[in-house]
């Protein structure tokens, strides 16, 4: 019989890892750098807190002036996409904060006791207004400087804004939350420039590419159209957004986050609990 076959679990589980808490290396890294990291955008001042949530609006401004001009000359949702990648990608290496990006970090660090639940409503809450704001004042920039392509950004809005049904604009909104979460994640899992970028051409693919439907990313291109002269009111675009918001929300967190809570469960209870700190881990981890 082979050796392995008649170790118990537990050996089975140390053998997998380095480390002296029974759980495999590849998880303490995870609950480490999350932990680690969403106690860092918890405790941000004021100030920082305002300015990375703008930031994350003026960059992904970015991406939808790319997403526009591809659209336009191209005709093709799938080009677009692929251009608004460079928007992600700005946010990654600006260090910005944009609204469902970072659901898993600051979670993971309240339950590990490294933060507390005001914290983390305070950082979803700025995030969000803040990147309206940067995305509003970036939108009027776009309005102003290519008025040739007012029409190419009107008619994007009304697309996020009319959908066949209230069921399909829920999937879309639950999508569009759980793709930028998921796809934050998996740049936070590489150290590679080129992996990183290929993630957010594939994201902004997906999301731009089958029209899902985010509310601080929508809302650039609606705030645009607006500004360019649409027909849409802002009470309009109020019930649209009071939709989208939750369901993003949801996805990002029942569909990516909560998993991976569940799976680092063991360690997080054990900071909260004080069985162990961050030290220790990084011990560990070392």
């Amino acid at each position: 019989m082979d050796q392995s076959a008649q170790l118990d679990q537990g050996e089975q589980r140390r053998r997998l890892g380095t480390n002296d808490l029974d759980i495999e290396d590849e998880l303490l890294d995870e609950a480490l750098d999350t932990v680690s990291e969403g106690a860092e955008r918890l405790n941000r001042k004021w100030p920082e807190l305002i300015i990375t949530g703008m930031f994350g609006g003026i960059d992904v401004g970015l991406g939808i002036l790319a997403m526009v001009l591809v659209k336009q000359a191209t005709g093709s949702d799938v080009l677009a996409g692929m251009a608004f990648g460079v928007g992600l990608l700005a946010l990654k290496l600006a260090h910005s904060e944009l609204f469902t990006e970072e659901f898993l970090l600051p979670l993971n660090a309240v339950i590990a006791g490294q933060g507390t639940w005001v914290q983390m409503a305070r950082l979803w809450a700025v995030s969000l207004v803040t990147n309206l704001g940067g995305g509003l004042a970036f939108a009027g920039l776009i309005v102003l400087s290519l008025p040739g392509y007012h029409g190419t950004i009107i008619d994007t809005a009304q697309k996020y804004l009319d959908q066949d049904s209230l069921r399909a604009m829920i999937g879309l909104s639950l999508l569009a939350g759980a793709t930028i979460t998921l796809s934050t994640r998996m740049q936070q899992g590489t150290s590679n420039d080129v992996v990183t970028a290929i993630v957010c051409l594939v994201s902004g693919l997906l999301v731009i590419g089958l029209g899902m439907l985010h509310g601080a990313l929508n809302a650039i291109v609606i705030f645009a159209a607006m500004l360019a002269g649409a027909d849409i009111s802002i009470g309009q675009f109020l019930t649209w957004f009071a939709i989208v918001i939750p369901f993003n929300m949801l996805g990002g967190l029942l569909v990516i986050s909560l998993p991976r809570v569940i799976r680092t469960w063991r360690v997080l209870s054990g900071l909260r609990r004080g069985e162990f700190t961050l030290e220790d881990l990084e011990e560990q981890a070392s």
